[in-house]
């Protein structure tokens, strides 16, 4: 994280004052510009460019922060646009820390400083025309980002195939990461060399491959879930049954409208869930009363909503809105679990409601479970481990537990065969003794 100079961040509050910015909110307001600079001193963007603001603001996106900080994020930014046309003083001279550049090997002078803008957008938008996920698109940016760092913002039209072993190579030995990170970063590179730089990799021997460790996933037994349960309050721990008893990520279950609960044949539709498919759970049929009663929640939020002004409905792809431009408003379209406040959409006067935040869920995870005797480190993705585990204990034949949690390979589901005790297994014999 880089350092701002102090005569900086005096200016600044002066100008923050100067604009009536509410006092409370200026720690906030320097905490998004320091966020911002470091963003732009990391991927070699213009601390003026109003590019690099849109890269900050997507960024922020891609992180999960809500619409309302993206928003005050990006007004502390151009705050800071406005006192940089007054002062000479605007631009930071800041110190990275040593160990980020010190670790990254030499490259040659005549590769370094080019822009990558044109080639990122690019790459957005490969992204996007293909449908691929907010958080494919997040991942394999980010990927492009650290690649355009290892190498120095090296000209594109010069990249090659020994640029990928060595970035792939540094991977694994000087920063040791996982076999999966290494896979999620050629699969990152090979999209941007294939539908970017119309370039392909050729043969991608001689790189040394991180080495595969052993997951074994944490489950909790029904009587830890229990009382982990006891420790949360609505909504929570309704979040946290709908993880445990249909095997959810927490994403399908926060994304989860109203329309996705079939209580008369008892069956739960994840739409859009990992890798862009839908499927069929079943529904737990002691659920079914707490389902109803959240339902009749979201009813009434829906009510007050439609009585505030300026309110706009929920949130929902821009595509399916153009369609239906009446269903923000619907009931069977809102969140089944609805954020507590209304979010103001940015450069519109108008409020819209999401969802529950990812992050309220997790720290209200992690103070139940820190308020059990429990050894164990939970998170939401405990819980879906813990169905698959339960039912594949309870004689599940394992490609119906693949196509519950909705696995593309079979070999994702067998992770769980490693934390239940076989009851299959016998004493080795021959079959010329049976």
């Amino acid at each position: 994280m880089i350092t701002l100079p102090k005569a900086l961040l005096d200016k600044y509050d002066d100008w923050l004052e100067r604009e009536a910015v509410d006092a409370n909110r200026h720690g906030e307001h320097r905490k998004w510009l320091r966020y911002y600079l470091d963003f732009c001193h990391k991927y070699g963007n213009g601390y003026l460019d109003e590019l690099s603001l849109g890269l900050f603001a997507e960024k922020l996106q891609d992180k999960g922060q809500r619409p309302f900080q993206i928003e005050e994020a990006s007004r502390a930014v151009r705050l800071y646009y406005r006192m940089a046309g007054e002062t000479k003083d605007a631009l930071p001279t800041p110190a990275c820390e040593p160990e980020r550049i010190s670790k990254l090997p030499p490259a040659t002078m005549k590769s370094e400083g080019a822009s990558w803008v044109g080639e990122l957008t690019k790459l957005r938008e490969e992204i996007r025309v293909r449908h691929y996920s907010a958080k494919t698109l997040s991942s394999y940016y980010g990927w492009a980002r650290k690649f355009q760092a290892f190498v120095r913002s090296k000209s594109p039209a010069l990249l090659d195939t020994d640029d990928v072993k060595r970035y792939l190579t540094w991977l694994a030995v000087e920063r040791d990461v996982a076999a999966s990170t290494q896979n999620q970063a050629f699969n990152a590179l090979l999209f941007f060399y294939r539908h970017v730089l119309g370039k392909e990799f050729g043969k991608v021997d001689g790189v040394v491959r991180a080495k595969r460790r052993k997951y074994v996933p944490v489950v909790l037994s029904r009587e830890e879930i229990d009382t982990v349960l006891s420790k949360l309050e609505p909504p929570f721990d309704l979040v946290v049954k709908l993880l445990y008893g249909c095997g959810l990520r927490i994403s399908e279950c926060l994304d989860l409208r109203v329309n996705a609960f079939n209580l008369e044949i008892g069956v739960l539709t994840i739409h859009d869930g990992k890798g862009g498919k839908d499927r069929t759970v079943p529904l737990p049929e002691t659920l079914v009363p707490a389902i109803r009663s959240q339902l009749e929640v979201v009813r009434s939020i829906l009510d007050q909503d439609l009585s505030t002004e300026s309110f706009a409905g929920t949130f929902l792809p821009h595509a399916l809105e153009r369609k239906y431009p009446k269903a923000p408003t619907e009931f069977i379209w809102q969140w089944f679990f609805p954020a507590i406040l209304l979010t103001k959409v940015s450069g519109a006067n108008e409020f819209r409601r999401y969802h529950l935040h990812v992050s309220h869920v997790n720290k209200a995870i992690k103070a139940a479970s820190d308020s059990t005797t429990l050894t164990k480190r939970v998170t939401a993705h405990t819980f879906r481990h813990s169905f698959a585990s339960h039912l594949l204990q309870a004689n599940y034949d394992i490609r119906t537990i693949q196509e519950l949690l909705g696995h593309s390979d079979v070999q994702t589901t067998m992770i769980y065969t490693h934390t239940v005790k076989s009851s299959t297994k016998k004493e080795p014999r021959s079959p010329l003794d049976f």
